[in-house]
């Protein structure tokens, strides 16, 4: 069981990695937006250290993500209500096979899925 802290942060790193690559922004440029130091950056992503909450919240504003997706990836929150979205956004974004620009027209395409099927749930078909 030892191995599975050290698992769990290799996740969050790869996941924070593949966001920062699908940013376009460098290692540099992330720890300037989230005003965390370039060494410590680097350790998070390659899994060598465990982020505080406040830490993982100021990454996720620095790549335009809900706080509550990257506590969900970082295993701070449970399966609580409907994160299948977030599951599957996750999977598409840390496929090694999928180039970045692939990555962005399957997210952008999925998105406007979710949107659809949550405007069709939510009453729009009263047109």
């Amino acid at each position: 069981m030892p191995d599975e802290p050290a698992d769990s942060d290799n996740l969050l790193g790869a996941f924070i990695r593949a966001q920062r690559q699908m940013a376009n922004l460098s290692l540099r440029e992330l720890a300037a937006m989230t005003e965390i130091s370039n060494p410590y950056l680097s350790q998070i992503e390659r899994g060598l250290s465990e982020p505080s909450a406040r830490v993982l919240k100021s990454i996720a504003e620095a790549l335009n993500l809900s706080a509550e997706a990257m506590f969900a990836q970082a295993g701070l929150m449970s399966g609580s209500g409907p994160r299948d979205d977030d599951a599957t956004e996750s999977a598409i974004r840390t496929d090694p096979r999928l180039s970045e620009p692939q990555k962005r027209a399957l997210l952008a395409v999925y998105r406007s899925y979710i949107a659809g099927s949550h405007e069709e749930a939510n009453g729009a078909d009263g047109i």
